[in-house]
């Protein structure tokens, strides 16, 4: 299979038409913000649109101008809080209307991995900083 590389604009929109289609779809992402469990370039993500969001899940969002994929981390009615696990600060805002998927797959090392809801590494957070910097530094 060609590996092909395309805007994040092109292959997301068409990510969510299939989504809202009941299909699911698995790209690549790129960047750190969700280092350790998902690494940018590396990881494949497989995700779904659900009947529903929780506490804990990994979900893909449109905010305008960008699209983000980090973990929620608060529900308050139709607010959404979010966070990457690869982040020590800074949250996201969203309704549950920005929502496009939501990842129920990880592909790493050719390895199929459930993602979990993170609340262990969410209660580390004042350690993320050092935990990360160690990680970083792996020859991963």
């Amino acid at each position: 299979m060609d590996k092909r590389i395309v805007t994040n604009e092109v292959l997301l929109e068409e990510a969510a038409a299939l989504m809202n289609e009941g299909r699911e779809v698995s790209f690549t992402p790129l960047g750190n913000s969700m280092l350790p469990f998902i690494r940018g370039g590396k990881d494949a993500v497989r995700m779904r649109k659900l009947p529903r969001v929780e506490v804990g899940d990994i979900i893909l969002i449109r905010l305008p101008g960008r699209y983000v994929l980090h973990r929620v981390i608060a529900l308050d009615g139709n607010q959404v809080t979010l966070m990457g696990d690869g982040n020590i600060t800074g949250t996201e805002q969203c309704t549950l209307d920005d929502v496009l998927g939501t990842v129920v797959a990880i592909e790493k090392d050719g390895k199929t991995v459930i993602p979990g809801k993170g609340r262990f590494w969410y209660k580390i957070k004042p350690l993320r900083r050092y935990i990360l910097a160690i990680y970083r530094r792996l020859p991963i």
